[in-house]
């Protein structure tokens, strides 16, 4: 079983996801902490509910990354987290924390890597006119959405789709593959 600490920045679906994977035995692995560098975000209430301890890592204004990510692995380390699950974490993750988690650190991204990484994916991917999309889980490195692919999910793009009806498809199947993912990284640990 790992230990992860999940970071968030927002409504915490992704982190739902897991909760509900490790309730129902699909997922073998304790959530030790959950970080959000936001102390409003919705998803601090959802780790809370279920009984998982928080903590918010706020930037300061004009902290540099290293410092922020500093006090980001000291709040990992403190509740002994293995491995490091960006859920919807809206910061670019430093040198700092790459290193204290060496390929210990994944991220779930709303497309189909190398295509369409950073922001908003899907409104990258419906200015282009692709007709599939999709979600991809990987190893965070130094770039933007350029670590190792871990497994990836497709979805249609479909006529008529706009940003909001393609995200929440691509949502669900986040749902399923993140879980997934860090089940067979349980596994072969």
């Amino acid at each position: 079983m790992i230990r992860i600490a999940v970071l968030v920045s927002g409504r915490g679906s992704n982190l739902q996801a897991i909760i509900d994977a490790i309730a129902e035995g699909r997922l073998q692995a304790k959530i030790a902490v959950v970080v959000s560098n936001r102390p409003a975000a919705p998803a601090l209430e959802r780790a809370k509910k279920a009984g998982i301890p928080t903590m918010v890592v706020e930037a300061r204004g004009g902290e540099a990354r290293d410092t922020f990510d500093t006090r980001v692995v000291e709040a990992i380390r403190e509740h002994r987290a293995e491995w490091v699950v960006l859920a919807g974490f809206m910061r670019i993750i430093g040198n700092v924390l790459l290193s204290a988690f060496p390929m210990r650190i994944i991220n779930v991204h709303p497309s189909l890597l190398p295509a369409f990484p950073g922001l908003n994916a899907q409104a990258q991917a419906l200015r282009h006119g692709v007709k599939v999309s999709g979600c991809t889980v990987h190893y965070v490195d130094g770039g933007t959405d350029t670590g190792p692919i871990l497994a990836q999910a497709a979805v249609p793009v479909l006529e008529g789709d706009d940003e909001q009806s393609l995200s929440n498809r691509i949502l669900v199947e986040e749902h399923r593959l993140l879980p997934a993912v860090l089940q067979k990284l349980s596994n072969e640990r």
